[in-house]
């Protein structure tokens, strides 16, 4: 595991926040005379990556958005902020979004520090640019989550030492933020080493997947398929394959030995004081559950229909949700989750991907875990290059590699029941192969059951549409049942209110 050094203003380096904006702007440069050799660089980017693992982002804020946002999760909490992000009435004063956006943008300051801080690092390019591009890969990875969610965003790609240029700063057209984002990749695919000792750490192979992404995002098909096809004609280079057990992916014990994952956040067994630790588990945990000090906390929870609806055979399903637990010394089925008592407990299936292999570390309702959260894996390469050979009109293409992922979906494994007991999964009777002619319909709904709870869902709903026909997940016959809020102004979330207060030069996304 990568051990991340954790870097404040107050010792020269950290990034505030975008709410101190009018007093000390984000992006503030680092004392002079700071970057003097590679390992700075390395440290300037190692806070970058930081500011990922913060409970503001993927620690529980921007993760659980995109959970309940999603058509797999529902909310079990009355708290205002998750209920609009649920229901489609969220408002620009929205306490999930005005935390996650100022983060996002600390680590683009901090990306930004180390490029512009390598400058005066006097090496030999061979030496210095391979770290570097370590910071263009993270500053890329934080646009792509930005330009997602919000479409134009204000695009800072230097340290801000003028005041007020950095409050008059004005949205960036999202074509031109995509533009940089693959600048920043190709930056970063070319300098990047083909592995390297951490997942967490960005390589060659991280940069192709993730352009890969952005264009299937941007519906360039052949080069999203280019991309990814890239990635799998190299996999053996850069020592990527499917995991033969789903159920690896989700063990903090045994994921450093993983093939599968290509640039995760890692969370190295370390709780900062500033919140920067892993709370999913317990936001997506069974009230009462006897794992982990405690159980979880109830607030995102499947609806009963995304397990009713998903093949029992499908290994993944049993790796993905609980559908038992043991509440207060007593098993019991899903049926009875509420005998714990809590107001918000509910009688479905839980997210069960979290909370059965925390890793020693784990706290509490298995908070600050050890787990490696793949931001990008092998398996999601495969279906990016079968949706664009959809696209393109290459079916052979499309059934070899969504075929690859349904094969070990069904290969069976070791794992546990909610009830923490071990049990060996056994290989379906299903077959595993698609045949005829691949959908895009296809691919999606492979995409929907291999990453579920992954915060991928959502991003695959906004980039297709898919609230409208002909998939209409939103509506009386979708997972969640009708969402009568939701309109096509939501596949964009709006920017928070506190930001347009501050700076008159940005507006708002339509219908908000």
């Amino acid at each position: 595991m990568k051990t991340y050094k954790y870097l404040f203003l107050l010792i020269g380096l950290s990034i505030i926040s975008c709410s101190d904006l009018e007093e000390e702007p984000i992006g503030l440069l680092a004392p002079d005379g700071f970057f003097k050799n590679t390992t700075n660089i390395q440290t300037a980017v190692d806070g970058s990556l930081t500011h990922a693992i913060n409970e503001k982002f993927w620690g529980r804020k921007l993760s659980i958005a995109l959970m309940l946002r999603s058509d797999m999760v529902s909310l079990a909490s009355n708290e205002t902020r998750r209920v609009e992000m649920n229901e489609f009435t969220t408002l620009g004063s929205n306490g999930m979004i005005s935390e996650f956006w100022p983060k996002t943008y600390e680590g683009i300051a901090a990306a930004n520090q180390a490029i512009a801080g390598a400058e005066d690092v006097d090496v030999a390019d061979d030496i210095k640019n391979p770290i570097t591009a370590q910071a263009y890969f993270s500053r890329a990875f934080y646009y792509f989550h930005l330009v997602r969610l919000f479409g134009d965003v204000p695009y800072i790609d230097a340290p801000i030492t003028d005041v007020d240029a950095a409050t008059s700063i004005s949205r960036t057209p999202k074509a031109e933020v995509y533009a940089n984002i693959i600048a920043d990749l190709e930056y970063a695919k070319t300098w990047l080493p083909n592995t390297q000792t951490s997942r967490a750490t960005p390589s060659k192979a991280a940069a192709s997947a993730y352009l890969a992404l952005v264009y299937l995002t941007m519906e360039n098909w052949q080069k999203a398929y280019d991309e990814a096809k890239e990635v799998i004609d190299n996999a053996g280079t850069y020592d990527l394959a499917l995991d033969s057990n789903f159920q690896n992916l989700f063990n903090a014990e045994v994921i450093d030995g993983s093939k599968e994952p290509i640039f995760a956040l890692d969370y190295n067994n370390f709780e900062a004081p500033d919140n920067a630790y892993d709370q999913i588990a317990p936001m997506a945990g069974i009230r009462g559950d006897d794992r982990n000090l405690g159980g979880g906390w109830s607030v995102a929870v499947p609806t009963l229909e995304v397990y009713t609806t998903w093949d029992a055979g499908d290994y993944r399903r049993a790796v993905s949700m609980d559908d038992e637990a043991s509440i207060n010394g007593t098993i019991v089925p899903y049926t009875q989750f509420d005998v714990s008592g809590h107001q918000f407990a509910k009688n479905n299936p839980y997210v069960g991907k979290y909370a059965r292999y925390p890793g020693l570390f784990a706290r509490a309702n298995a908070r600050a875990t050890s787990h490696n959260y793949s931001m990008i894996r092998y398996a999601e390469v495969l279906l990016i290059a079968a949706e664009a050979a959809v696209e393109l009109g290459d079916n052979a293409s499309a059934l070899t590699y969504i075929n690859k992922v349904r094969e070990r979906a069904r290969m069976g494994g070791a794992t546990k029941t909610g009830a923490d007991s071990e049990y060996t999964f056994a290989p379906s009777a299903t077959p595993a192969d698609l045949t005829g002619t691949v959908t895009v319909a296809d691919v999606l709904e492979e995409r929907k059951l291999e990453f579920a709870f992954e915060g991928i869902r959502w991003y695959d709903i906004a980039r297709r549409k898919m609230g409208g026909a002909p998939y209409n997940v939103f509506d009386a016959s979708g997972l969640e049942g009708a969402k009568p809020d939701f309109s096509a102004d939501d596949y964009l979330l709006p920017l928070p209110e506190d930001e347009l207060e501050r700076n008159p030069n940005l507006t708002q996304n339509p219908g908000y």
